[in-house]
């Protein structure tokens, strides 16, 4: 009990960092092109993570572990950033919040398929409430939609999921901050040559607040966020834990509403508490 209850106070942790990752990235965009974003971000993370690993002598991963590693880089290293980055070039932060309601069910997904867990029927039922509840949430407080826009959130929200099950699984082996770790380091060297490639040609006219979101998306987004969220998915199950996403949007706005006074109407509030009894059902019975 005590295990399962740690994993989802680190999952949560991890959903609060990860709520302003879209933002960050939507600023950032700004000043930096996709490509050059997602390599930086990997090459800032890569350059921490390895440095830990070596501090902390941490040894290196058998060789079965390769695959493993590389479908995690695959999927949160570069697919997910760089989708993600692509997108927002073309919808708004508040509208991509509409696909983060869908990231829960796939990452439960596979979770099933590369995880081997096997949720309760009851779980998939609130599970799918909880998404089209944030889905149906964020879709009436945004606008400014693409049609190639929202496919490349699709494709994201897919390759984050794959990420987050096989993260998951590899984490109960190697230790949650570890597998992120390595994956950065694994794809480090490619990522440098893109950052080098892509590199702009000049840096006197970016703006600090893009400055912020390249170093939130590379310290927060991509490390520190997931020493926690992979930590929690492998103490208190892939597809359990993995519905804390659903509260994710809210956080966004609840800072939003303290932070910078921005108004909280009362359908935030009523969804969140539905958000919050389906992530309570998931729980129990995943």
């Amino acid at each position: 009990m005590q295990r399962t209850t740690d994993g989802w106070g680190s999952g949560l942790l991890g959903v609060i960092i990860f709520s302003g990752s879209l933002p960050a990235t939507r600023v950032a965009v700004g000043g930096f092109t996709p490509l050059f974003l997602t390599s930086a971000r990997a090459v800032i993370a890569a350059v921490l993570g390895a440095a830990l690993l070596w501090a902390l002598r941490q040894r290196r991963p058998a060789s079965s572990d390769l695959a493993s590693l590389a479908i995690v880089a695959l999927g949160v290293v570069i697919g997910f950033p760089l989708l993600t980055a692509l997108a927002l070039q073309q919808i708004t932060s508040a509208h991509s919040i509409v696909f983060v309601g869908l990231l829960p069910l796939a990452t439960a997904l596979f979770g099933v398929l590369r995880g081997g867990e096997r949720p309760k029927p009851a779980f998939w039922l609130f599970s799918i409430i909880g998404g089209l509840s944030v889905a149906g949430f964020a879709f009436s407080q945004s606008g400014g939609g693409s049609l190639v826009g929202d496919l490349l959130m699709v494709a994201a929200i897919l390759l984050c999921g794959l990420g987050y099950a096989e993260g998951a699984t590899l984490s109960r082996r190697l230790g949650g901050w570890q597998v992120i770790s390595w994956a950065l380091v694994l794809s480090l060297p490619v990522m440098a040559l893109a950052a080098l490639a892509t590199r702009p040609e000049t840096w006197s006219g970016i703006s600090l607040p893009v400055w912020a979101g390249l170093a939130y998306v590379s310290v927060f987004s991509m490390l520190i966020g997931f020493v926690f969220w992979y930590r929690g998915l492998a103490l208190g199950g892939i597809a359990g834990v993995g519905q804390l996403q659903l509260l994710q949007p809210f956080f966004g706005l609840a800072l939003a509403g303290l932070l910078l006074h921005e108004p909280v109407a009362w359908p935030m509030i009523a969804v969140t508490g539905l958000v919050v009894l389906c992530v309570a059902g998931a729980k129990r019975f995943a």
